[in-house]
């Protein structure tokens, strides 16, 4: 088995295989991850819009590639969070501990992160909100029972979850497009008797199906990365990406009705509110082999811990929660809210991602110190 480190790094609990150095190639994903949320926010928040006359391709590409990069930052977060789980879990059995009580810790630890940011930000969330850290907190509280599943029988579970996302959402009559009122449960449509659940299960931001295939995949991966088996990573990539091309053909040959538990399974509706199986299951492929690739990376040239992508990925969590209360809340009093013109959110973009860089690389000399991951620490040892 390689040799690496433990250690304690959020969003996932941990970043390491069984025993010697630091995994850095994961805190380099997650620092990718978080980049490419900030710049997706921020890109939204911050730009006014279009200009009479003007077209998102021909004036303003650079905004709209970003954006579209940015889609697939809470996928890989929440992948990652998989990863972190399954190592410690096998890191700590090896050395004769039980893990479960330390999953279950940081699950409710990594849920109350996401109902403080509800909390932080009432203009976007609201406590029925069901976001990005609310289903890894909740795949961690699971992960006491996941880990002890054969890795066929997790992706099982996760090709079970991409199956059954369609049917579910016809059969709740999920909305075929979802506004953000709606996903916090304050619309006059939103089923007010049991909405909270509903919104976890299948109308929130990312809720159970489908997105709950991106942790199980996450738990399988991390038992390749345990093992030094990364071609699995790129294998299981495949796979994914063949599912999602199953999808595209269905939708060419069958034409299903709009709204139907196939036509839910295998539209490519953006932004993905709801996502369908098919979106998720390309989505899904795209992150696996981001994953692949830079962990071989790390095999072949190996990282510094003081590379930039590393600080910011150790930093992730913390950066996550502050970004989304300082520009979702904090620029509303001041004017800057949907204010400014391309030139300028983007200046502002880039000055804040080189900033929290900056912050994160001298922020590693104290260890963090303070941050969200310290308090996960001292929460969930």
């Amino acid at each position: 088995m390689r040799d690496v480190q433990a250690h304690d790094q959020p969003p996932a609990p941990a970043s390491h295989g069984s025993k010697g150095k630091r995994l850095l190639g994961l805190d380099v994903l997650r620092g990718i991850a978080v980049f490419l949320m900030i710049e997706q926010h921020l890109g939204v928040w911050l730009w006014r819009g279009l200009s009479p006359g003007e077209t998102m391709v021909e004036d303003h590409l650079g905004l709209l590639v970003f954006n579209a990069l940015g889609g697939g930052a809470a996928p890989a977060f929440v992948t990652l969070a998989g990863i972190g789980s399954s190592l410690l879990a096998t890191k700590r059995a090896e050395a004769g501990k039980n893990p479960d009580r330390t999953l279950a810790l940081r699950g409710v630890a990594v849920m109350g992160f996401g109902y403080l940011l509800s909390w932080l930000t009432p203009s976007w969330f609201s406590w029925h909100t069901w976001f990005v850290l609310h289903l890894m907190g909740f795949g961690m509280l699971l992960t006491p029972a996941l880990r002890r599943l054969p890795t066929s029988a997790l992706l099982g579970l996760a090709l079970a979850v991409l199956a059954s996302t369609g049917w579910i959402q016809a059969s709740l009559d999920v909305p075929l497009q979802l506004h953000n009122e709606y996903m916090r449960g304050r619309d006059p449509r939103s089923p007010v008797d049991w909405t909270g659940l509903r919104i976890a299960v299948a109308e929130g931001q990312f809720p159970i199906f489908p997105w709950f295939s991106f942790y199980l995949a996450g738990l399988a991966c991390g038992r390749f990365v345990g093992e030094g088996k990364l071609g699995r990573i790129g294998a299981l990539a495949g796979g994914a990406a063949t599912v999602g091309a199953v999808g595209l053909a269905v939708r060419a040959l069958a034409s299903p009705a709009a709204g139907t538990a196939l036509w839910r399974t295998t539209t490519l509706t953006i932004p993905f509110f709801p996502a369908s199986p098919t979106l998720v299951a390309l989505l899904l492929a795209a992150v696996l082999l981001g994953i692949w690739a830079v962990m071989a990376w790390e095999r072949r040239w190996p990282l510094r811990a003081s590379n930039p992508l590393v600080t910011l990925g150790r930093a992730s969590l913390t950066l996550l929660i502050l970004h989304v209360w300082l520009f979702r809340e904090a620029t509303r009093p001041i004017g800057v809210w949907q204010a400014l013109d391309a030139n300028t959110a983007m200046a502002v973009l880039l000055s804040f991602v080189a900033f929290a860089t900056l912050a994160s690389w001298l922020w590693q000399r104290v260890g963090y110190r303070y941050g969200a991951e310290w308090l996960l620490r001292k929460l969930a040892p």
